[in-house]
C-alpha cells in the first residue's frame, strides 16, 4: 500500500443553500479510488475456479499423496469407493458415530472394494472397534485408512495392510497358533483373534506391551497371548505357528521366525531399508521355503533387543 497516497479524496469548499444540494446530486458515487490489492484488504480473484485439496470433514483419497506415515503400503490401490450415505453417524450423535457398527462398516466396505476378499478377515475388522486402540485426540480419524501414531516411535498399521497380511496369511485356511511380532497398540492382535483359535504376539518396547494389556483387557480374549521379548528370536517355546505375522521390517527375515513355521505354515512380512516390500513366505518342507513378493510398503524398523 502506498501510505502517501489518501484513501479518499480531500474534501470540496463548503458549499451554501441550493447550490451546495445540487452540487452534492450531481457528485458521481465513485469519487473513491478503484479497490485494487494495494490499498485493500479484499481478496483479489483471477477468474481460475479455486484450487481443492480436500473436502473438509473427508480424508484425502489414497491416489491424491503419496503416504509420509509408516505401517502402510506406498502404492494405494486406484479404486476407493466413498462411505455409503446411510454409514454416516446422525448429525445430534456427538461422538461421531466411533461407537456403533457404521464406521467400521464403512470401512469394512472400501477394504472390500480394494481387493480385500476374505470374508473371515473383513468381518474380524468389523468386529473391532479400531478407535479404542489410539489417543483419544486421534480417535476422530481411526476408520481412516491410515497408519496413526501410538508413541515410541511406532503406528498403528494402516487397515488395509492389516486386512492384506491377514488375508495372505491364512490363505482361507482354518488357524490354529498364529504369532504377530510388534503388538503395538494391540490392534492387529485383536483382528486376528477373531481368524485364529490362538495368537501370540511379542513386544519389545515395554511401554507397548503394557499399552496392549490394557487396551486388550476389556475385550475378553483368553485365546490372545501378549509376549514381552525380543520379536527377531520369535516365542520357540510356543512353536511351530500355523502363521506369523510381522509388523516391522527388516533387511532379512529372522532365519528363527522361519524354522518356526509349520510345514504348509507361512509368514507375511515387510523385508527392506529405505525400499521396502511386503513378502510371503510359505514354508515346503522341512529345509525349504518359496517366497513371494508382494506390494510395496513402508513400515517402522524391525529392531532387536528389548526396550524397559
Amino acid at each position: 500500500m502506498d501510505r502517501r497516497k489518501p484513501l479518499t479524496p480531500a474534501p470540496a469548499p463548503r458549499q451554501e443553500g441550493a447550490e451546495a444540494r445540487s452540487a452534492a446530486a450531481r457528485r458521481p458515487s465513485s469519487s473513491l479510488p478503484p479497490v485494487t490489492a494495494a490499498n485493500s484488504n479484499t481478496r483479489v480473484t483471477t477468474g481460475r475456479p479455486p484450487a481443492v485439496r480436500g473436502t473438509p470433514g473427508r480424508p484425502a483419497r489414497p491416489d491424491e499423496a503419496r503416504p509420509t506415515n509408516s505401517n502402510t503400503r506406498v502404492a494405494p490401490a486406484r479404486l476407493v469407493v466413498p462411505a455409503p450415505v446411510q454409514a454416516r453417524a446422525p448429525a445430534r450423535e456427538t461422538n461421531h458415530g466411533l461407537n456403533s457398527e457404521r464406521m467400521r462398516a464403512a470401512l469394512v466396505a472400501r477394504l472390500r472394494a480394494q481387493g480385500i476378499a476374505d470374508e473371515r478377515v473383513l468381518e474380524a475388522v468389523l468386529a473391532i472397534p479400531r478407535h479404542r486402540f489410539v489417543d483419544e485426540a486421534l480417535a476422530s480419524r481411526a476408520y481412516e485408512d491410515a497408519a496413526l501414531p501410538i508413541g515410541h516411535g511406532q503406528t498403528i498399521s494402516q487397515p488395509w495392510i492389516v486386512a492384506r497380511m491377514i488375508a495372505a496369511a491364512r490363505n482361507g485356511r482354518e488357524l490354529g497358533k498364529v504369532l504377530e511380532v510388534g503388538t503395538g497398540c494391540g490392534y492387529q492382535a485383536a483382528v486376528l483373534a477373531g481368524v485364529a483359535r490362538e495368537v501370540y504376539s511379542i513386544e519389545r518396547i515395554k511401554a507397548l506391551h503394557e499399552l496392549a494389556r490394557n487396551r486388550l483387557r476389556s475385550f475378553r480374549l483368553p485365546h490372545v497371548r501378549l509376549v514381552f521379548g525380543d520379536g527377531m528370536l520369535g516365542v520357540p517355546s510356543a512353536a511351530p505357528f500355523d502363521a506369523i505375522v510381522v509388523a516391522a521390517a527388516g533387511l532379512k527375515i529372522p532365519d528363527a521366525l522361519l524354522a518356526q513355521l509349520v510345514v504348509g505354515g507361512r509368514l507375511v512380512a515387510p523385508e527392506g531399508g529405505a525400499r521396502q516390500k511386503l513378502v510371503m513366505i510359505e514354508r515346503t518342507g522341512a529345509q525349504s521355503w518359496v517366497r513371494t513378493d508382494l506390494e510395496a510398503v513402508r513400515f517402522v524398523p524391525l529392531q532387536s533387543g528389548v526396550l524397559l
